[in-house]
C-alpha cells in the first residue's frame, strides 16, 4: 500500500444517483489502483455534495465533491491524485452543516464501511448490547423511560411506556417489528440509518427485544429501497456470525433473530396496523383499534413496533449519552431530532440537532435558502399529511408541542421547501389525490372522500370565490378527519386547513 493511502467512495442511494457508481468504477480502472485501499463508505448526509470522494493519508482525511465530474478520462492513480489536489480538498468534519449538528445517533454515518463489523465495534458498537445483557430487563426499559425517548415516527408516544406495555404482557412469545416503509415524500433518514449505519438498527432491536422478552424481530421494508435491503440482508448475517444474533447471543442465554420483509410499494402499510396484515401475508389493510399491537398484535402477540431512527437511538443511549440526550429540550421534544431538509433547497441533507431550533434556522443556515435563489413561499412539514407554513411562519420552533400547537406534527423530521412559484391550490389538490391512490380502501371517509375532495378541489380552481365548494370543502375535511379508520384520511384534511389558513385567496377567496 502507498502509504496506507485510502479512498473512500460513498456506496448510498443519493450518492449512487449523481455519479457515486461511476466515480468507482473509473477509479477501479486506475493504473497502480492496487495500491491503494478503497472503502465504500455511506454517506454524511451533506447530501448537496454527494458524490463526495475522500482520501486519507496517515490519519488525514480530505474529500472533493465530484458532482457532475466525469473521471473516466483519468488512467494512473498519479492522474487522479493530480486532479483531486487541484480540486481543494476539505475536512467535511469542519463545514458548518456538519460542525453545527448534535449528531448521537447519526454520530458513524460517512465515516466507514457499514458492513464492516470491526469498524463498528471500534466505534462504541455493540458495547451498548453487551451492557444490556448484564442488566436487568426492567431496568433497561427504566433507562429508556428516563431518556424521555418518544417515537421518531409522527405520534411521538413515549418508547420507555411501550416497551413497559408489550414486557408487561404474560405470554411466553412475544414479536417485535421494525417499520422501515419510510414512505413520506421528503424523508430518508430510516435508509440512511440502513445503508450507513445497519449494525445501529440491528443492535438497537436486539436491546428492546431483550428488554421486553422478544425472541422474533421483523424488519418490514419498502421495496422502493433495494439498496438498503441488499445492507440489511449482509448486516444481519453478519451478525449471526458473530453471534449478535442467533441463539445464546454472546453467551447470555438469550435467543432473538430478524426477518427481513420486503414490502410491495402500498404507502398505507407504513400504518402498524396495516404493516402487520402485510407481515403476515395478507392485503395491507388497516385494523381497528383496540386491541393495540403491544397487547395483540403479530400473529395476535404482543408486539413492539418502531421506527428505524427509535430503534437506532436506543444503544447510544446506553451506552454513556444518555444524560446528553435528556438534557436537550423539554416535554415530548426531548434528546435531538434528524430532520431532513429537501425540496427546492440550496443545501439537501440529513440534520441531526436538538429539538428547539426554528425552522428559519434550518432553513438558512443549514440549508442556505432555496435552491433557485427565489423567496420562500411554503414549507410542508411532517410528510405528504403535513401542515404549509408560510414564509411569515419561520420562527416556528421545530419541537412536537409547538407544531402540535397549530395542527401540526413533526412527523418523520421532513421539510419541504417551496419557492413564490408554487401552486397553493395544486398542492392542497396533491392532499387529496395522494390520499386517494393509496387509501387502503377500508374505510369510506378515506376512500370516497379523497375522490370527492379532488373534484371539489377542481371547481375552486376555477371559482375560488364559489362559498357552496368552500362550505362543502370544509365539510368534507371534517368527516374525513372525525369519522376515518386512521390516519390516512384523518390527517389528509391537515394540509388543506393549513393552506386555506396561512395562505389566504390563494385556495378559496374570502
Amino acid at each position: 500500500m502507498i502509504d496506507s493511502l485510502k479512498i473512500y467512495i460513498p456506496n448510498e442511494t443519493t450518492s449512487n444517483s449523481v455519479g457515486a457508481i461511476d466515480a468507482h468504477k473509473a477509479i477501479s480502472k486506475l493504473e497502480g489502483i492496487e495500491e491503494v485501499e478503497i472503502i465504500r463508505n455511506g454517506s454524511w448526509g451533506a447530501f448537496w455534495l454527494e458524490p463526495f470522494i475522500e482520501l486519507e493519508k496517515q490519519g488525514k482525511r480530505l474529500g472533493v465533491c465530484y458532482k457532475g465530474i466525469d473521471l473516466s478520462q483519468l488512467k494512473t492513480l498519479d492522474e487522479f491524485l493530480s486532479d483531486f489536489e487541484s480540486r481543494s480538498p476539505f475536512d467535511i468534519r469542519d463545514i458548518e452543516f456538519i460542525k453545527k449538528q448534535n449528531r448521537i445517533v447519526f454520530s458513524r454515518i460517512g465515516m466507514g464501511d457499514p458492513l464492516d463489523i470491526s469498524f463498528y465495534q471500534s466505534n462504541g458498537g455493540y458495547d451498548a448490547l453487551r451492557n444490556a445483557l448484564s442488566l436487568n430487563h426492567q431496568t433497561i426499559i427504566d433507562k429508556i423511560k428516563e431518556s424521555g425517548l418518544t417515537g421518531r415516527g409522527g405520534a411521538a408516544f413515549p418508547t420507555g411506556i411501550k416497551m413497559q406495555t408489550v414486557s408487561d404482557q404474560n405470554d411466553s412469545i412475544k414479536y417485535l417489528a421494525c417499520n422501515a416503509d419510510e414512505g413520506d415524500g421528503g424523508t430518508f433518514s430510516d435508509r440512511l440509518i440502513m445503508e450507513s449505519d445497519p449494525f445501529s438498527l440491528i443492535e438497537g432491536m436486539t436491546i428492546a427485544a431483550f428488554a421486553v422478552g422478544a425472541s422474533k424481530g421483523y424488519i418490514y421494508l419498502r421495496s422502493e429501497y433495494p439498496l438498503a435491503k441488499t445492507y440489511l440482508k449482509r448486516a444481519i448475517e453478519t451478525a449471526r456470525e458473530n453471534n449478535f444474533l442467533g441463539s445464546n447471543i454472546q453467551s447470555s442465554g438469550f435467543d432473538f433473530d430478524i426477518d427481513l420483509r420486503i414490502g410491495a410499494g402500498s404507502y398505507v402499510c407504513g400504518e402498524e396496523t396495516a404493516m402487520m396484515e402485510s407481515i403476515e401475508g395478507r392485503r395491507g389493510l388497516v385494523r381497528s383499534k383496540p386491541p393495540l399491537p403491544a397487547i395483540n398484535g403479530l400473529f395476535e402477540k404482543p408486539t413492539l413496533i418502531n421506527n428505524v431512527v427509535t430503534l437506532a437511538t436506543i444503544p447510544p443511549l446506553l451506552n454513556g449519552s444518555l444524560n446528553d440526550f435528556s438534557k436537550l429540550g423539554s416535554g415530548k421534544s426531548i434528546g435531538t431530532m434528524p430532520f431532513q431538509l429537501c425540496g427546492n433547497i440550496h443545501q439537501s441533507g440529513l440534520v441531526e440537532t436538538n429539538f428547539d431550533i426554528s425552522i428559519g434556522e434550518m432553513v438558512e443556515t443549514f440549508g442556505k435558502g432555496t435552491k433557485s435563489g427565489m423567496p420562500i413561499h411554503a414549507i410542508q412539514i411532517g410528510g405528504p399529511l403535513g401542515i404549509y407554513l408560510s414564509s411569515a411562519m419561520m420562527s416556528t420552533k421545530l419541537t412536537i408541542e409547538s407544531l402540535q400547537s397549530i395542527k401540526g406534527s413533526v412527523g418523520h423530521g421532513g421539510l419541504v421547501v417551496f419557492d413564490n412559484t408554487v401552486d397553493m391550490s395544486e398542492q392542497a389538490k396533491f392532499a387529496m389525490e395522494f390520499c386517494s391512490k393509496e387509501s387502503c380502501g377500508k374505510c369510506t371517509p378515506c376512500r370516497i372522500g379523497s375522490i370527492r375532495g379532488v373534484e371539489i378541489i377542481d371547481r375552486l380552481q376555477k371559482n375560488k370565490s364559489s362559498k357552496e365548494d368552500s362550505i362543502l370543502l370544509n365539510e368534507l375535511c371534517k368527516t374525513m378527519e372525525a369519522t376515518s379508520l386512521c390516519a390516512m384520511g384523518g390527517m389528509t384534511p391537515n394540509p388543506i386547513y393549513s393552506i386555506i389558513k396561512n395562505f389566504p385567496n390563494e385556495l378559496i377567496e374570502k
